[in-house]
């Protein structure tokens, strides 16, 4: 491991060294598609001052994730006697050649290159009827990137490439027999690609940011289209490489796309801050034409399998422990309205069984204690035949997210499934498609969820972040006003998914209550079987 006092004088010489440096909009692949490496990252341990019974999540597997760029290195001790390695360029993007050399050690001797690298992921609280946002937690590691054998002068030379990595300064060290016995840096800088780069009025735009580092203030990523502010980019579990896809908003001509390091908002002199080297990039994007208002659209996150099996927040309660009764669904998930099959075995043939779903109701506001409670709803009743249940039953009008059909068979929960309500768009969207300039309309939305991480959608107007709406206290039915403004034209409302970080209150929970544009790859519902999508509706406005 690379000592904290080391750590701290090479990424002072290195923000000397980078004052006023900027980083250009250069020219990557995306995510790249290696396997997950076999060696496991050390566990990351929980912040001081994290609230009692905070999880810290476990990415899920998804394919093209990056692997650690090697190895878990052994630990190994800092010499008394540190040399120095030269590391030749010091700086550079995710695959520069990169040569480096060490002198004055002992002929002979086997040597270990170690590069420091890190882990990152979310926190939350799984309780028996919620989920909390608790922002995020990261460590710090090295792994083995190269080896040597030192010749008879003394010196030794290693060529290798910069690993596609979290970006920042990354200690280099020569580890033999478990001491590094040489120290050296690379800057792994960031890059921004932006594609396509012309189209008509609600073209989609893929906006890759990669080097975004691991820790709270390299972490995140803010987008600014003319100026207004889009939502926030994270890249924890992408290892530092954010994506994200935005609609092309506006009237004819050239528009100005801004993209830099933040904690939520766009940080707008980072050549003056401890960390220089986290710039972004300004780039263009040049509207052609106006087609007319795009249909109603719903872009789904990654489909990934859930590493907490807590994931959903009501599956334990009220239910017999022993019960011999197997109940099943068609299907696990859908929208309101969604049919669904219900079958069961090990039931008492003599009995009708009760089918419930099982919900809460309440909301978020001046909660001095819990503000909600669970609830049920009637979703029917069927009698077993042979001690087997077959029904027909539909996803109810509610909150979203995870919920459980129980089977209540004599006044006892004899079992229960879970099934996760998906949100949706009703009918086409907007109370108009058509709208007189200056009047309102409306956004309707069903199946919006009651915790941290589905209780909110942050809500752009033409790439430019107006609020949010909420599903809690209105049982997942979000009726959202808004103005029509911008001129004669199409206009594009996106709503992406938040985080909510205002109740319970945790001091490092930042990037809450913004539109999270990386929902698709880096957001904590993942890990607990939330697919929280982006949903994209367009309007006419005329005079």
């Amino acid at each position: 491991m690379t000592s904290p006092k080391t750590r701290r004088a090479y990424h002072a010489l290195a923000v000397a060294a980078l004052a006023g440096a900027t980083v250009a909009a250069t020219a990557v692949p995306g995510y790249p598609q290696s396997s997950p490496s076999a060696d496991q990252a050390p566990a990351i341990t929980l912040p001081k001052g994290t609230p009692a019974g905070t999880t810290v999540l476990t990415a899920p597997s998804e394919p093209g994730t990056p692997a650690l760029p090697g190895p878990v290195a052994a630990p190994a001790q800092p010499s008394a006697n540190m040399g120095i390695l030269s590391v030749t360029p010091d700086q550079g993007v995710a695959g520069t050649p990169v040569t480096v050399s060490g002198s004055k050690l002992v002929p002979g001797s086997q040597v270990a290159l170690t590069w420091s690298t890190a882990s990152a992921t979310w926190m939350v609280q799984a309780e028996p009827d919620t989920v909390n946002y608790l922002g995020r937690a990261n460590n710090e590691f090295a792994v083995d990137v190269a080896s040597a054998t030192v010749g008879a002068d003394g010196r030794f030379r290693v060529a290798l490439k910069a690993p596609q990595d979290f970006g920042g300064v990354h200690d280099i060290y020569a580890v033999t027999s478990g001491q590094e016995v040489a120290h050296g840096g690379f800057l792994l800088m960031r890059t921004v690609t932006v594609t396509p780069r012309s189209g008509p009025v609600g073209t989609p735009i893929t906006i890759t940011y990669s080097g975004l580092g691991p820790s709270l203030y390299t972490g995140g990523a803010s987008l600014l289209y003319d100026n207004h502010y889009v939502g926030e980019l994270m890249a924890n579990w992408t290892r530092g490489t954010a994506q994200a896809v935005i609609r092309a908003s506006g009237p004819v001509g050239r528009h100005v796309i801004q993209i830099g390091n933040a904690i939520r908002y766009l940080y707008l002199n980072v050549p003056q801050s401890p960390i220089p080297y986290t710039n972004g990039a300004t780039v263009t994007f040049s509207v052609t034409k106006d087609d007319g208002a795009p249909a109603p659209q719903v872009d789904w996150p990654v489909s990934v399998a859930p590493t907490l099996s807590a994931r959903t927040t009501l599956q334990a309660t009220g239910l017999d422990a022993g019960s011999a009764v197997v109940p099943s669904l068609s299907v696990d998930r859908g929208q309101v309205g969604t049919p669904v099959h219900v079958t069961a075995t090990g039931l008492a043939s003599d009995a009708p069984v009760q089918l419930v779903w099982s919900t809460v109701v309440g909301n978020r506001v001046d909660c001095a204690s819990t503000c909600w409670a669970f609830a049920s709803t009637s979703l029917g009743s069927a009698t077993p035949v042979s001690g087997s249940l077959s029904a027909d039953v539909k996803a109810p009008d509610g909150l979203g997210g995870w919920h459980v059909v129980q089977l209540e068979q004599s006044g006892k929960v004899l079992g229960q499934v879970p099934f996760y309500l998906e949100e949706s768009i009703v009918g086409q969207g907007v109370s108009s498609l058509v709208v007189k300039e200056g009047q309102d309309f409306t956004v309707h939305l069903k199946g919006v969820g009651w915790t941290q991480l589905d209780n909110t959608v942050g809500v752009d107007y033409d790439n430019s972040y107006v609020g949010y709406g909420c599903g809690f206290n209105s049982n997942g039915d979000v009726l959202i006003h808004l103005h029509a403004t911008g001129g004669p034209g199409t206009h594009l409302i996106d709503m992406y998914p938040m985080l909510y970080s205002l109740s319970p209150s945790f001091a490092s929970t930042p990037y809450g209550m913004v539109p999270v544009l990386t929902y698709a790859h880096d957001d904590p519902g993942l890990a607990l079987g939330y697919r929280l999508p982006a949903l994209r509706l367009a309007i006419t406005v005329v005079k």
